[in-house]
């Protein structure tokens, strides 16, 4: 006998990863050349050159032994004291390393909080369109996952539906901005009002509601936009972060979560954070890359091939008549669907090669995500695909 919720997990793959699946059977079957995968948002630039640079000196010049060692369990000292350093020039802070807990990436950093936080009966509040996976988290940690929807003409955070949806039973509040799948930034504005609801709230009720601030896409913004700082709005704010995204470097598995003094029990939450990484093994993140980390945390990849791409995608498919919203950061542009139901037109879309990710899945049905940390010249071939599917739609209609 197993467990039935995690053979259900095991057996029912993410819809992300069964497109990028059926993307790499179908390229074996027509060509690579020829299949236009929007499914997975694996970068698609490289990292800093002084990242493999780093690595190299790294692996030239210390002791292997050491080097490939374990470090202390929430990470070694002086690299979370470098990330610290760096997040106090940026952002005008004083945060030490020990506020610091280094994580296998920002999925490990978010399992962290969630069980670190969850008590018997909590609930986390998440704003549609969400990350999937926030779902299986917080159910994972025994907590309830309770979505609002956005507004919807923006997909900005709604603060009246999050004050709707608020309780006794609420721990915490899951903001992603910029946001997977829709490349929405929070303004200044919204998360204002939405600090203010939470802060009215945990007045309310008694106790700390806790804003987790998911952040792998801080770094990748768009001209004419900026990503707020959460805890400098809100004092009950732990981040959660990635350098996948930023240094290009998904496959190495590095990232944290910031617990700052100033939020509320921050010793315990921090405590209970790393007794969560050790329930769930994930003690002493990848020790080489905590090392180049702490060297290149400063550091962003070229991500203007992302604006340049979102750019030409945004103007191609509204030329062609679709709707969609105007991605400000990250690598990701959320489209609405020629149908109503959105994974009928994902499957429509693969009869032209178009892997497209329905909203569904994202709590948006409707729509769907296309991730555009892709070569620039597959979207320049994918637009006449895209123009064969909405003439599929003028001509038949949907089925």
């Amino acid at each position: 006998m197993v467990s039935e919720r995690m053979l259900g997990l095991g057996t029912a793959r993410s819809v992300i990863r069964e497109l990028f699946e059926y993307g790499k059977q179908r390229a074996a079957e027509v060509g690579a050349e020829n299949v236009f995968d929007f499914s997975i948002g694996n970068p698609s630039v490289p990292p800093p050159p002084q990242v493999d640079e780093e690595a190299v000196r790294l692996l030239q010049t210390e002791n292997s032994t050491l080097l490939h060692g374990y470090t202390s369990a929430q990470g070694d000292a002086g690299v979370r004291q470098a990330i610290a350093d760096n997040l106090n020039r940026r952002f005008g802070c004083r945060y030490t390393g020990d506020e610091l807990y280094l994580t296998v990436g920002a999925a490990a950093a978010l399992c962290c909080c969630f069980h670190g936080l969850a008590c018997p009966g909590d609930e986390f509040v998440v704003s549609a369109p969400y990350f999937p996976e926030y779902k299986v988290f917080i159910e994972g940690s025994g907590a309830a996952m309770r979505l609002i929807q956005p507004d919807p003409d923006t997909l900005q955070l709604d603060p009246a539906a999050l004050a709707a949806a608020v309780s006794p039973r609420t721990k915490g509040v899951v903001v992603n901005s910029p946001n997977n799948p829709s490349g929405v930034i929070y303004t200044l504005d919204t998360l204002k009002a939405a600090a203010a609801v939470l802060e009215e709230k945990s007045r309310e009720y008694g106790h700390p509601i806790y804003l987790i601030s998911d952040e792998p896409y801080r770094e990748i913004v768009f001209e004419g936009y900026s990503v707020p700082w959460l805890p400098g709005l809100y004092r009950d704010t732990i981040v959660c972060y990635s350098f996948s995204k930023s240094l290009s470097l998904p496959g190495e598995r590095i990232g944290y979560v910031l617990v700052p003094t100033q939020a509320a029990d921050s010793g315990q939450v921090y405590a209970a954070v790393a007794g969560a990484g050790r329930s769930l093994g994930y003690v002493n993140a990848p020790s080489l890359f905590q090392r180049v980390a702490a060297r290149c945390c400063g550091l962003t990849s070229d991500t203007s091939i992302y604006e340049r791409n979102a750019g030409l995608l945004v103007s191609s498919l509204r030329e062609l008549g679709y709707t969609c919203v105007q991605p400000q950061g990250a690598f990701y542009l959320f489209l609405k669907t020629l149908e109503a139901d959105d994974l009928a037109f994902s499957e429509r879309a693969k009869e032209f090669n178009l892997l497209l990710v329905p909203g569904s899945g994202f709590g948006a049905p409707g729509w769907v995500r296309l991730a555009f940390c892709v070569q620039t010249e597959m979207i320049q071939r994918a637009i006449p695909k895209f123009k064969e599917l909405a003439q599929s739609y003028r001509e038949g209609g949907a089925d």
